[in-house]
């Protein structure tokens, strides 16, 4: 696996770290039809932090595991600025793991 790609996988790490330490990472799975939504970020089922869990973090796991092609730009920090934005101060720590995720995106 090249570097880059490792970066990738230990910033997955950190995100995964952050919604924890914050108390937002979940044991139950929601629901089939809640993850099935055809809305952006699926914003009409899901808090961001259970998208970040259940759909963002899976998926690029799969696509460092299977090296099977990155995107070619992350917009998640901005994403959960506005998720966040009346307790930017409390989520500090996973926005900068999000933007470092972003950047390495981005890194060609």
């Amino acid at each position: 696996m090249d570097s880059r790609l490792v970066a990738l996988a230990d910033q997955l790490l950190l995100i995964e770290r952050e919604l924890r330490v914050l108390g937002w990472w979940e044991h139950e799975s929601p629901s089939p039809a809640d993850l099935a939504s055809q809305q952006p970020f699926c914003v009409d089922t899901l808090t961001f932090s259970q998208w970040l869990q259940w759909i963002f973090l899976p998926r690029m796991k799969v696509i460092i595991e299977t090296d099977c092609g990155l995107p070619e730009r992350s917009g998640i920090k901005p994403m959960a600025e506005v998720a966040y934005q009346s307790n930017l101060s409390t989520v500090t720590a996973l926005l900068n793991a999000l933007g470092e995720f972003d950047r390495l995106i981005e890194h060609r």
